[in-house]
């Protein structure tokens, strides 16, 4: 096979991968908010009054979920500038030229 036929078919799995990713971030938020709804819906129906909405219990699913589902979509979705790939190139030049300054020296 050859070099440029393994790259195209490494692209090809990559961005398959990443589409895998993104869509079960989707399928994530679709439950989420099905879910939730249904813990209001029923919340509110059982007791038949809407002021038990402002009870925090109602919505303690949501909140921590919600934090789980943030999660979810920084690692889909949101910036890796901590220790992405740009992160990763930057620390291997610096430390290759301290390498080289310190043989030099």
């Amino acid at each position: 096979m050859k070099n440029q036929d393994k790259k195209e078919n490494l692209g090809y799995w990559s961005a398959k991968k990443k589409v895998k990713e993104i869509k079960g971030f989707y399928v994530h938020l679709l439950v989420y908010l099905f879910i939730n709804i249904a813990i209001i819906a029923v919340a509110a129906y059982q007791d038949g009054d809407w002021h038990t909405l402002n009870n925090i219990w109602t919505y303690s699913t949501a909140f921590f979920w919600g934090i789980g589902l943030f999660a979810h979509w920084l690692s889909v979705f949101g910036p890796n500038k901590l220790f992405g790939r740009d992160w990763e190139e930057r620390k291997v030049k610096e430390l290759m030229e301290k390498d080289k300054k310190r043989n030099w020296e």
